[in-house]
């Protein structure tokens, strides 16, 4: 019976950590100080609009600001990733990909239509947004 009892407190104590760790980086993400919409993260070259994102430990910049209705590639960089920012998801485009640890993705967005897209991870704890205007 001592065993039983033993393991449950510790398997509850060990439930209530990992709660606490989930909670504590849900809070941190929401009370963070939000980024300014940064436009040094999007050129145009050739006619092209590239849309650069950094992925680790997040996504950043997490807002962004483009044209709408020009071409368009997202480069999603990464450099020594290795947290859940690797397993991106982009539900507008059907896009789904787990990334290198280090290296760049090239995402052609086509033309898009003025509006919010919308990259987060796999586990839905970090996102970014690029506004296209």
């Amino acid at each position: 019976m001592r065993i039983p009892t033993t393991l449950s407190i510790v398997l509850g104590t060990v439930l209530v950590v990992a709660a606490g760790v989930g909670s504590l980086v849900l809070l941190k993400n929401i009370l963070e100080p939000k980024e300014a919409v940064s436009e040094q993260n999007v050129e145009i070259r050739d006619g092209i609009q590239y849309v650069t994102i950094k992925a680790r430990g997040g996504y950043s910049p997490r807002q962004s600001r483009a044209q709408a209705n020009i071409p368009t590639r997202l480069i999603v960089k990464t450099n020594g990733t290795y947290d859940c920012s690797l397993a991106l998801v982009i539900r507008s485009i059907g896009y789904q990909k787990i990334l290198s640890q280090t290296g760049e993705e090239v995402i052609d967005l086509g033309n898009p239509s003025p509006g919010t897209l919308q990259g987060l991870c796999s586990m839905g704890m970090y996102s970014f947004a690029i506004a296209f205007e």
